[in-house]
């Protein structure tokens, strides 16, 4: 389809070849005159004679006729303001055609940002039961999963509750009470509190916090690639270098332990909290193991807070790693004594530091 201003310019070529015409035409009639033909007085065009006789010094009769003269001279600025007319007449058409479809655009536009916010709204909706945009397996809407009553908001960690403020009170209470859930059942149902995950990233996908609750629930419920996926979301959104340690285990956990090891090296110009720094030499030094470079391993988890005597809060858990891979290169003894250390560094007894250090000591 041709544009408006394509047929605004055809028509003014017509007009210019119109006006041609008439010009060819009186130059004819001029041309007649001036080689002697006889031309009755009635019929000079006065315009035509009056060119001639400028050009000629001649003031033929029908010129000095002021009433032809002026006739004539009228008729010629008729046909420009006619001209001038239909010219302003397109132009003006041009550009009410051009708003028009100024408007259509805008038009469009503001129906495409309205479908955006109502997209947003219906992922957002505060109400629990309401249209959420996202469809099961069976076709039905995504329900809530059912929440404890213990679930509330004040569970979480004041910085988590900081960044919900920013939805609608409504929708960070349910978002809230959400992960609040989560928390509650990651360690006994780590499917259930997963499900919860889901449903407070479902309704605040754009909240960093929730993006990243999402992605841990996701790792200890043993969903490695939605894990991943979910922290790199949160990391683009908070541009912080937390979680890489888990990062990196969800990469060796999909089978991808070089990437595991390259996702630390490019970490090595951060700076990372002290025991995220020790978790990530923890995970690359079993993507090492895994690759079968036991000596590299051990070589990985060495380092000025590998001591004995420091009492850190992620000694017991480096001792433990330690141990773990100096027997898994063959160092057996040297296992021991860092399985006994772990053991008295693990006030919690949250490892079996200990037992691995007696099965792997010679029983008499």
């Amino acid at each position: 389809m041709r544009s408006d201003s394509g047929r605004r310019f055809d028509r003014r070529d017509e007009r210019s070849r119109d006006r041609a015409a008439r010009f060819q035409e009186r130059a004819a009639s001029t041309d007649q005159t001036e080689t002697g033909a006889e031309v009755e007085p009635d019929d000079v065009d006065p315009v035509i004679a009056k060119q001639v006789a400028e050009a000629t010094g001649e003031v033929p009769e029908s010129v000095g006729r002021a009433g032809d003269d002026v006739a004539g001279e009228d008729d010629l600025e008729d046909d420009l303001e006619d001209d001038e007319d239909e010219a302003d007449s397109d132009d003006d058409e041009s550009v009410v055609g051009e708003r028009d479809d100024d408007v259509e655009d805008d038009e469009d536009e503001t129906d495409e940002d309205g479908d955006r916010r109502s997209a947003d709204v219906g992922a957002e909706s505060p109400a629990e039961g309401g249209r959420d945009g996202r469809r099961d397996g069976d076709g039905g809407r995504t329900r809530a999963p059912e929440l404890p009553e213990e679930a509330d908001i004040s569970l979480l960690d004041p910085e988590i509750r900081q960044e919900l403020r920013g939805l609608p009170k409504g929708l960070a209470d349910i978002v809230g009470r959400h992960l609040a859930a989560a928390g509650l059942l990651i360690d006994g149902e780590p499917e259930v509190a997963l499900e919860h995950a889901r449903y407070a990233r479902l309704k605040a996908a754009r909240v960093g916090v929730v993006r990243e609750a999402a992605g841990l629930t996701a790792y200890y419920a043993g969903e490695w690639a939605e894990a991943l996926s979910e922290l790199r979301a949160a990391r683009r959104m908070t541009h912080g270098s937390g979680n890489l340690a888990i990062m990196a285990d969800c990469e060796r956990a999909l089978g991808r332990p070089e990437r595991a090891i390259e996702l630390a090296r490019d970490a090595q110009g951060l700076k990372l909290d002290p025991e995220e720094a020790v978790e990530l030499r923890i995970v690359v030094a079993g993507a090492r193991r895994d690759m079968g470079q036991h000596d590299a391993a051990v070589v990985a988890l060495q380092g000025p807070d590998l001591d004995e005597k420091r009492r850190d809060p992620w000694s017991a858990r480096l001792f433990y790693a330690y141990a773990d891979n100096l027997e898994a290169a063959g160092r057996t003894e040297e296992a021991v004594r860092w399985f006994l250390n772990a053991a008295q560094a693990d006030d919690d007894n949250e490892t079996d530091a200990a037992e691995r250090a007696f099965d792997l000591s010679p029983q008499e």
